[in-house]
């Protein structure tokens, strides 16, 4: 995980400050590539947000001699090292400690990344489902989106190929729902003109149009907002469909199959998912902590589903047997929890 150092005064933090409290300027990021274990302890007793014993409990430092707590479902001892295998046909699942950057650079890296070049066109689809404020964890969170569009910079994307674009379904206007989320300002922000798909032109490839936008791009980015009981990222795929296509299949044939078509059709696809706050039904937000990030849509929603028991799973994600998805990152079990139980 990263540390955060001053080059002034040689302090360091575990949380990303904006600029150092005492030299007032801004902190370099200290990315561990080495952590060993210093010590671990066996824990045998569970509790409500760690009910699957035993885990180990371990301290952990990395080659600049930082230090931070680390849960493993997984046995270990002094001196052992850490390490993480990578799939890119797999789900990645991690934590979000302080920093969503950190996250999804360590998520898209579980999964060997993504292949970036000077001018590729990336096309990002931000969740937005309703008009109400970040907090309210409906849509993308405003912090999320701005992490994406970082971590696109840092890898030398340029500004003016970086494209935000959603629809809307229902009766409220994208724009209410862009301005009232918070995502409007992001845009602005960064100088990215937001995109509305209703208004680009559409591609029919058999049963389906798909914006232009999404087929001229190198890279779409699928940004998923987790909530129990839902497939939300594959919920926001669709918006990428003409409205009134969408509107039409569902008579013809069911959305899981419509989410097959295209799952099968799209392969510039990357998926990531925000599950750092979560809603349940009754409006309550925890704090959840995760990232996903995958190319299967389908499969990343099962796997949160999965994260949180959910008894009550979407008709679209309820016939993918989890045990045959290939995971990376963090254990299940590590992760794990009981949403009705808390």
């Amino acid at each position: 995980m990263p540390f955060y150092k001053c080059l002034k005064c040689g302090k360091v933090w575990q949380y990303p400050l904006s600029e150092c409290p005492f030299c007032f300027i801004k902190l370099e990021p200290l990315v561990s590539k080495q952590a060993k274990v210093v010590s671990a302890s066996k824990v045998i007793i569970p509790t409500m947000r760690h009910a699957f014993v035993p885990y180990f409990s371990a301290l952990i430092e990395d080659e600049n001699n930082n230090k931070w707590v680390y849960k493993s479902i997984q046995e270990l001892n002094q001196g052992d090292c850490l390490s993480y295998c990578s799939d890119s046909e797999a789900i990645a699942v991690w934590r979000i400690k302080y920093d969503y950057l950190e996250a999804i650079r360590k998520a898209i890296e579980l999964i060997k990344g993504l292949e970036l070049k000077e001018n590729s066109k990336i096309l990002i689809l931000p969740s937005l489902f309703s008009a109400t404020q970040a907090h309210v964890r409906e849509n993308t969170s405003p912090e999320f989106l701005q992490a994406i569009i970082e971590y696109l910079l840092q890898n030398n994307i340029k500004i003016e190929n970086i494209k935000i674009a959603s629809q809307a379904f229902g009766e409220i206007p994208i724009e209410a729902m862009a301005e009232r989320s918070g995502l409007l300002a992001v845009c602005l922000k960064n100088k990215i003109m937001p995109l509305d798909l209703n208004k680009t032109n559409f591609i029919k490839q058999d049963d389906l149009e798909i914006s232009e936008e999404v087929i001229k791009a190198d890279l779409v980015i699928n940004l998923g907002i987790n909530q129990a009981g839902r497939a939300k990222a594959t919920e926001n795929i669709f918006r990428i469909l003409k409205k009134e296509n969408y509107l039409g299949l569902k008579y013809l044939c069911s959305e899981k199959e419509i989410a097959q078509k295209l799952e099968n059709k799209i392969n510039n696809l990357i998926n990531l998912s925000e599950a750092d706050y979560l809603r349940d039904k009754e409006g309550y937000i925890y704090y959840l902590g995760i990232i996903l990030a995958g190319k299967s849509f389908l499969k990343l929603d099962r796997v949160f589903n999965e994260i949180i028991m959910s008894r009550e799973i979407s008709d679209l994600i309820a016939d993918i047997s989890f045990e045959d998805i290939s995971l990376v990152g963090r254990h299940i079990k590590e992760i794990q929890f009981n949403l009705i139980k808390i």
